[in-house]
């Protein structure tokens, strides 16, 4: 099925060397007798946060289409890919070879109009291609992958919880899954308000939490009733709460 010779060439030796560089600086850094106590002391689970940090700044610098930016922060992101291969090779759970061989095959695999001989008339047939494909993978029916279910709970196993929840929501409404009118979106977000208050009276943290989470879940429903981005909204007061605080520091540096 596949045309190894749809495949592009091989790397040039220049990046080959840096990739190489790069990985022999992480095994220095991971070295029990010469390398970075900070560095050793990090498991895959602890480089999470930092794993999700670079990921957002890459976001950011691409925002900015500033090239030297983008080109620190995929620089940053690669960092963290090595660094968790790096851990899980010590531990011969798998090695970044093992990384690597993995998104190639997986590649080749899902692109079968580009390395194989299927042919496709637009983006809608790719797309329903790789749905497919992912299916297989994944030992299941493409009836089944389709399930509005798998779908929202991929979207919340995968994504930051403020963003699952604007994916969850958009594709709940162009299911049908949706308030009736704003008015209604408008009765629940007081009534979620009120228990939310009322938890708070109380000694049960998880009880707190839910509430917590059913009151932010509410005032993201209205949000898209509106047409407002929430995470667009949220950034907007951050950026605003800094420049705030960053005229008060200026004002007491004066004093």
């Amino acid at each position: 099925m596949s045309n190894p010779q749809k495949i592009p060439s091989q790397a040039d030796d220049s990046l080959l060397e840096a990739l190489n560089s790069l990985i022999k600086v992480v095994n220095r850094l991971r070295s029990p007798d010469e390398g970075c106590p900070w560095d050793l002391a990090q498991t895959a689970q602890t480089l999470i946060p930092y794993v999700i940090e670079e990921a957002y700044e890459v976001v950011y610098a691409l925002k900015s289409r500033d090239n030297q930016a983008i080109v620190e922060e995929l620089g940053d992101l690669l960092l963290q890919v090595i660094l968790q291969a790096q851990i899980a090779s010590e531990e011969e759970h798998f090695s970044l070879k093992e990384v690597a061989q993995g998104i190639t095959k997986k590649l080749i695999r899902r692109h079968p109009h580009v390395f194989g001989d299927i042919k496709v008339a637009n983006q809608e047939e790719i797309r329903q291609n790789w749905e497919i494909i992912k299916a297989q993978e994944k030992s299941e029916t493409p009836e089944t992958a389709q399930l509005l279910s798998r779908k929202l709970s991929r979207y919340n196993q995968t994504l930051p919880p403020l963003m699952a929840s604007d994916k969850i929501l958009v594709e709940a409404a162009s299911a049908g899954f949706q308030w009736g009118t704003v008015n209604e979106v408008w009765e629940k977000f007081t009534e979620e308000l009120g228990e939310f208050r009322q938890s708070l009276e109380k000694k049960d943290i998880k009880c707190q939490k839910s509430e917590l989470g059913n009151l932010l879940f509410i005032i993201l429903n209205i949000a898209q009733f509106y047409g407002l981005n929430s995470s667009d909204a949220l950034q907007e007061t951050n950026k605003k709460f800094i420049q705030r605080l960053s005229v008060m520091e200026t004002f007491a540096e004066g004093s």
